[in-house]
């Protein structure tokens, strides 16, 4: 479909590509990674034909349609409806509705055969291009996205940049191009909204290329990793795990390649040397040299997983409990958020608020930060030293300091070089840590403020989003910093490898509540998934199906026939319309009852599996659910068979 042969692209007086090759085939699930700074963006903005090559060349077909979602699209403003916005997907057949319209007014005074005929041609092109489904496809993607059905009637522009991102996104989505090219979609999603992108992209028909920090997200979506690296660009099959093997095994053989060339270069600066002054040698001594300048060097490998040596500290140890709800509320207009709400957490606790948005997450963290007002009470307990990240609360920033002075005022106790390690891990690197506060963006600025959050010797951290505008090593390195955080914090974030590395507790909002799940993120999805299925299942198997049986369709009785146990009263004939929905229920009980076994056999092979047999807690938690699905199943034959009986008595 599209084919990069030997390109090389420079930038800034560097190349970040140079005689790369890559090959996009249709109906590919790509996942474009790299380091921050490699050119995702820029190989993407390349494609488009925006940027032009320094060298080699692109090919793609003439009629090839490429869709390009980015974070240049917050520039565009409109008072239109958002739904009016995404429907501009459509324009074609928005100009032919428009058109039609026009025709049936004209149609009143005009009956000629033109104007009918113009109009049958009109219909015809609006239907083959399924013009009288764009309303019900829009609002389903927007929906899809996040958005209630009452905002697809508010304006564009009274929402914030994250929401009008989801509004841009959806128009992508609805135009369905040949290639359809992602630059980082999850940035301004919450889970619900990415689940259902993720699900999405899975069947869509075409090319699919995703720049993407999530690492479940690329999991779930991707058959391709293609990584820029080293101005070059790999490919691999099969998603970010896999690739995360296999790039492991080539790390390794790179790295014997570079240190054989390296030893290979030590020895001919050795023979240059001692060879350089002798006349009689002078000649074989230059010509090792200008073999070394032509050598094409082998780059060191850059490990994204290496470990780090940074301790985030706590300045003192707090007591057993650091803050309670009691009985707290919170609304705005329009909007309750928590209603006589309890909740508590203590020391340890590395709690991971999930959700969707608009739920009231980062309303917690500022109720616990003390900058919100609200009913009831929230203590804090002893010797509490709490740090608050917020990507919307950089005020904290002095805009006259440089970044590592901004660093050292805060962690005045912590050597320089540490400190430029620490700014190192939020990409900031070089010269870059003498910038002012005041000249950098607001992604630069949130990624200070972490760095400075981490280093307060907090023993109470709020974060909030911490992970945006940071690249997968970043992420890496603060995965670490978590895990050895000896201290107690509550995030907010919809990075769910994130989540499932670093937290021991899950909190969510439902019905004005606090909820809480004890464990792991994994364990929680497990638990969440079998709990979803069981409220099914139970709402299917407590109501009919189809069928009422009290009062069937009845005929004229009928003359000859009678049931053998009921002397000579007549029998109602039962109409065929009956017995189908009687057989139509029959079938549906037995293949709810075929799915429930199909549990019933994972959740036995599961207590089989080595990590399970040592685990009592997951031998009880296998126990509940399996007695759970043999509850279900119980109910369900007896249900089959009080229809099979039925159906016996009335054939």
């Amino acid at each position: 479909m599209i084919a990069l042969t030997n390109i090389g692209f420079e930038f800034g007086g560097r190349f970040l590509y140079r005689e790369a090759n890559w090959h996009i085939k249709p109906n590919e699930r790509i996942g474009l990674i790299g380091l921050n700074g490699t050119g995702k963006s820029t190989l993407l903005r390349i494609i488009t034909g925006e940027y032009s090559l320094t060298e080699g060349n692109i090919s793609r077909p003439k009629d090839l349609t490429i869709g390009f979602f980015n974070q240049d699209q917050l520039s565009f403003d409109s008072e239109e409806s958002i739904l009016n916005v995404a429907l501009t997907a459509f324009e074609r057949q928005l100009q032919l509705e428009k058109e039609i319209n026009e025709i049936i007014v004209l149609l009143e005074t005009d009956h000629s055969d033109a104007t009918i005929q113009r109009l049958g041609d009109r219909q015809e092109e609006f239907e083959r291009l399924d013009g009288y489904n764009i309303h019900h496809r829009t609002e389903k993607i927007l929906e899809g996205l996040g958005f209630t059905t009452e905002q697809l009637l508010k304006p564009f522009n009274k929402f914030s940049g994250g929401w009008r991102m989801r509004v841009m996104l959806a128009k992508m989505l609805l135009q369905e191009p040949d290639l359809l090219m992602l630059d980082e979609p999850t940035n301004h999603l919450d889970l619900p909204s990415i689940e259902w992108l993720e699900e999405y992209l899975r069947s869509y028909k075409g090319t699919v290329i995703v720049v993407s920090h999530d690492r479940y997200f690329l999991d779930k979506m991707v058959s391709k990793i293609v990584e820029v690296s080293m101005q070059k660009i790999f490919e691999y099959s099969g998603n970010y795990s896999f690739f995360l093997e296999t790039k492991e095994e080539r790390m390794e053989l790179q790295q014997r390649a570079f240190d054989n060339q390296q030893q290979f270069i030590k020895e001919q600066e050795k023979l240059i040397n001692r060879f350089k002054a002798k006349a009689s040698k002078a000649t074989m001594a230059q010509s090792r040299v200008k073999m070394l300048d032509k050598l094409d060097r082998i780059e060191s490998p850059d490990d994204d997983n290496r470990e780090i040596n940074i301790q985030f500290r706590v300045g003192v140890q707090p007591g057993r409990n650091l803050a309670e709800f009691k009985e707290v509320s919170k609304s705005y207009p329009g909007v309750r958020i928590l209603d006589h709400a309890d909740a508590r957490i203590e020391k340890g606790d590395k709690i991971a608020l999930i959700g969707a948005n608009g739920k009231g997450k980062s309303t917690i963290l500022r109720l616990l930060a003390q900058t919100d007002t609200f009913e009831g009470e929230i203590s804090l307990g002893h010797n509490v030293r709490k740090a608050f990240y917020a990507q919307h609360q950089l005020e904290s920033l002095n805009l006259q300091n440089e970044i590592l002075q901004e660093l050292s005022s805060f962690a005045t106790d912590r050597p320089e070089t540490e400190l430029r390690t620490v700014l190192g891990c939020f990409l900031f690197a070089g010269d870059e840590v003498f910038k002012k506060i005041k000249v950098l963006s607001g992604g630069e600025k949130a990624r200070v403020a972490l760095a400075k959050t981490l280093l307060t010797e907090a023993n109470f951290m709020l974060l909030d989003e911490p992970t945006n505008h940071l690249d997968m090593r970043s992420i890496n390195i603060l995965i670490q910093s978590l895990q050895r955080y000896e201290g107690t914090f509550i995030l907010v974030s919809h990075d769910r490898y994130f989540v499932s590395e670093i937290a021991n507790k899950i909190w969510w909002i439902e019905d004005g509540k606090i909820k809480e799940y004890p464990g792991t993120f994994a364990e929680y999805e497990y638990w969440h998934a079998k709990k979803t299925e069981e409220d099914k299942l139970q709402a299917q198997t407590n109501q009919p199906l189809t069928v009422k049986k009290a009062k069937p369709d009845f005929v004229e009785p009928a003359k000859n026939k009678q049931k053998p146990s009921s002397g000579n009263l007549p029998v109602a004939k039962v109409s065929n319309a009956y017995i189908t929905n009687l057989q139509k229920q029959f079938d549906e009980y037995e293949s709810q009852a075929n799915k429930v076994k199909g549990k019933m056999k994972e959740i036995e092979q599961a207590f089989t599996l080595p990590q399970n047999t040592s685990d009592a807690k997951k031998i009880a938690e296998l126990n509940s659910f399996y007695e759970a699905e043999k509850k279900a199943l119980t109910h369900l034959e007896k249900e089959m068979e009080a229809v099979f009986e039925e159906l016996v008595e009335i054939s």
